[in-house]
């Protein structure tokens, strides 16, 4: 039989013989490969060695039906070697409920699933580490479990599934030093299953950052630095180690994409031949419903397309999700999906630590320009007996369990238990991670004085340093020449001269930087294929028609925290974008979004393309500053207060269609005034009658309505609600006086948010329906955005 078998097909790449094995992306031969003579040569003998095969089969299923005690029909118990797998024969018994047994099973009623270790991994843990390195596990099993049962809250099955790869991650491969956690050099871990939270609050205070255990007591209650989903440091939360706020699914692995492309971006940019002070990696835990969201999927594609070969996403696959087990809303083969895509994929048993070591150091070495998804095989809820494997372990099911499972595990009564050996062995780890920090801080001060001038570039990128409005406003000239110019015209001005002040700056579109005019001139092109004119220093990122992706990559960026990212794309497709843009604004990120096409103005596209709700929706988002400038002038204070802001997000919202230049206003007023987000763009002359509020385009039919109105008309330009919100009432009351209350607003969106300014008395010329497809002007016109519309609103007011 074996004779006949390799006489007709090659060894595979597993085989014993071989002393080593290509770890990713190796073809290997099948009998497609061979020529026809080969496999006509070959046929006698396969033929009798699939005659031998059924006759061994047969007697194997007459033994087992025989013998030994009966097990699953649907499953069959897959033996992990180190080297090769090989599965265990099924025994057979009645049908029993459909769940994962704490064994790595194949579901044979399911479609083919990769289940079998694809990596061959060096003998590299030794016997003391692997002992350390087990009894975290269990460890880090028991304070998850007692989280969970404190809060009476959370998600128990990750963090009880996943114990062995967090082992490895922080006991073995990742480069960290806890004691610096920003340190720029280290690798980041995102958890983008952001709901097994325990996992990384558990692993941070065994590895020795600044978490201590009272605040693992206190999961998820107020003010403690252990929150339900983990949140990037801020205002409202400083937890050390965490990289990306994570919960909805999906974004955390985009994140990393984003992180991985600003590492080639910082690597590119800093080091050189003489000195490399740039070169970590970025690693993902991601599980089924991550990979199942669409934004994972674009963030996927982009990754491989950019050759980010510094990005290791290990996927948890447990088979499980929320609702049912995954089998019932997924089929489809990962591994060969992502290779497709252009990824290296393997697969591990996730709870063999030398296999997952083996398949991590694999990945790191392996820099062929492709990411690496590692599918971790895991039993979710593992060491709860009671619902290990079930859908019923990824929340807190498993609660009224966790006294008898931490005894089974052999943890003592005492809750939150570290013993003083894994206390001992994260000690000596940090040792060696201080050797490496240590030695990276050597190159690092022999770097900067060789490269003083990038030295300086890099730490003002740390520092985020930025000039005073005023000191950048003297940078940017003014724009006196010009009549009339669409925004998203003036914005590209204004963008290259901001370039020219923060070389951190870059910008991305998706799939539109000839209509969104968001080019960085001379900047270069993102991106891994010489031959496409790319190159990691680029500043201008090209996304692709991927507007999820894009707003959860710049998160990447942002988090990364040597650069200023913006993106862009048309207005009306702002809502793709919308999760990663709510989770900028609450993990306070400085990114800039750059919005074209802004209302009904778009004309002859038509409704589906005319924005209508999109900007007071995104004026909805706590601290999302949202600008639509009216001018040349305007956009560029409003590009500045992108670049003034260090605490959240701010979208700019640009026109098409071509506005007037209003030279009749100051640039200073107009500049300093939409910095404060509003001002009197035009004061009465007489006795304040009326008060006409306008934003974006519309501020040039008010200062017309304005001139026929009377002396007694004041008109406010209100490019951006949220900074003038937020300035002092005395400067609220002198513009928008509450003695005036016969007020007119008038924007090319919905009127529903202005009624905050107006009040009761006050009328809105907005649109509340859906646009209609002809020119810019006569829509306009039919939806009441003229001059004279506005001049008898406000009269009859």
């Amino acid at each position: 039989l074996l004779k006949a078998l390799t006489a007709t097909s090659p060894r595979p790449s597993w085989h014993p013989s071989f002393a080593t094995m290509a770890s990713y992306g190796s073809a290997e031969r099948d009998l497609e490969t061979q020529t026809a003579p080969q496999r006509e040569a070959g046929s006698p003998l396969l033929l009798k060695a699939l005659t031998a095969s059924a006759l061994v089969l047969a007697g194997a299923l007459a033994y087992v039906a025989t013998s030994g005690p009966a097990q699953d029909l649907q499953a069959a118990p897959v033996m992990m070697n180190r080297v090769n797998v090989m599965p265990v024969a099924p025994k057979f018994q009645p049908m029993q409920m459909r769940r994962r047994q704490p064994e790595l099973k194949v579901r044979a009623s399911s479609s083919p699933k990769n289940v079998a270790s694809t990596v061959a991994p060096p003998a590299a843990i030794t016997e003391t580490e692997m002992v350390a390195l087990t009894r975290a596990a269990t460890e880090e099993r028991g304070l998850a479990m007692d989280g969970v049962a404190a809060a009476n809250s959370g998600h128990l099955g990750l963090p009880l599934g996943a114990a062995e790869i967090g082992a490895v991650l922080w006991g073995k491969d990742m480069t960290y030093y806890a004691k610096d956690p920003t340190w720029i050099n280290r690798d980041r871990f995102i958890l983008s299953a952001g709901h097994g939270s325990m996992f990384i609050y558990s692993w941070l205070n065994l590895a020795g950052y600044d978490l201590p255990i009272d605040e693992l007591k206190n999961f998820r209650q107020h003010h403690s630095m252990t929150p339900g989903h983990p949140e990037f440091p801020s205002s409202e939360h400083n937890t050390p180690g965490i990289e990306s706020t994570t919960g909805p699914l999906g974004q955390g692995v985009s994140n990393a994409v984003g992180m991985a492309a600003a590492e080639k971006m910082a690597a590119a940019t800093y080091n050189t031949e003489e000195h490399k002070i740039i070169d970590n990696h970025i690693f993902a835990l991601a599980g089924d419903g991550c990979l199942q969201e669409g934004v994972a999927f674009e963030a996927a594609a982009f990754a491989a397309h950019e050759k980010l070969d510094n990005l290791i996403v290990l996927y948890d696959a447990n088979d499980v999700t929320l609702d049912k087990m995954a089998e019932f809303t997924q089929s489809e083969d990962v591994i060969t999906r992502y290779k497709a895509m252009g990824w290296d994929a393997v697969v591990v048993d996730g709870h063999d630590m030398e296999a997952v070591h083996a398949a991590i150091e694999n990945a790191k070495n392996d820099n062929n320009g492709k990411p690496k998804l590692l599918m971790c095989r895991t039993i979710i809820g593992k060491g709860i007996e009671e619902v290990a494997g079930t859908n019923a372990a990824h929340g807190e099911a498993g609660v009224k369990f966790t006294d008898e499972s931490r005894a089974k595990l052999g943890l003592p009564e005492e809750k939150f238990y570290v013993s003083p050996e894994t206390r001992d062995f994260f000690k000596g780890r940090e040792g060696e991670l201080k050797k490496i920090y240590d030695d990276w801080q050597e190159t690092y001060a022999a770097w900067k004085a060789a490269n003083p001038e990038k030295a300086q570039q890099l730490q003002d990128a740390i520092d985020r340093k930025t000039p005073s409005v005023e000191e950048m406003f003297a940078q940017i000239p003014a724009r006196d020449g010009i009549d009339a110019e669409a925004t998203r015209i003036s914005g590209s001005t204004a963008l290259n001269d901001i370039a020219k002040i923060f070389p951190d700056v870059i910008s991305g579109s998706a799939d539109l930087h000839g209509s969104n005019k968001n080019y960085i001139s001379g900047g270069g092109d993102f991106g891994g294929d010489a031959a496409l004119g790319k190159e990691y220093t680029g500043r201008n990122v090209y996304y692709g028609i991927r507007e999820h992706a894009m707003g959860a990559i710049m998160n990447g960026f942002a988090y990364y925290g040597l650069n200023r990212p913006s993106g862009a794309t048309f207005l009306v497709f702002a809502d793709y974008m919308r999760n990663p843009v709510r989770v900028a604004a609450l993990a306070e990120l400085p990114v800039s979004y750059i919005w074209t096409h802004d209302s009904v103005g778009v004309g002859e596209d038509g409704p589906t393309h005319q924005p209508i709700e999109q900007v007071s929706s995104l004026r909805l988002i706590p601290n999302l500053d949202v600008f639509r400038p009216a001018d040349p002038e305007e956009t560029v204070a409003a590009y500045v207060g992108t670049m003034e802001r260090q605490n959240g997000p701010t979208a700019l919202i640009l026109t098409r269609q071509n506005v007037p230049n209003l030279k009749e206003i100051d640039v200073n007023t107009r500049r300093m005034g939409t910095i404060k987000g509003g001002y009197i763009a035009k004061k009465e002359t007489g006795a304040l009658d009326t008060i006409l509020i306008a934003s974006g385009s519309e501020l040039s039919i008010a200062m017309d309505a304005a001139k026929e109105l009377g002396d007694g008309v004041r008109v406010v330009s209100m490019p951006c609600m949220e900074r003038f919100d937020r300035q002092e009432d005395s400067y609220k009351e002198e513009v928008l006086p509450a003695a005036c209350r016969k007020r007119v607003a008038i924007e090319a969106g919905a009127s529903g948010m202005w009624y905050k300014y107006v009040g009761l008395d006050g009328k809105v010329i907005g649109v509340d329906r859906f646009g209609f497809s002809a020119p810019g002007d006569i829509v306009f016109k039919e939806l009441g955005f003229t001059k004279d519309n506005l001049v008898s609103v406000a009269q009859s007011a």
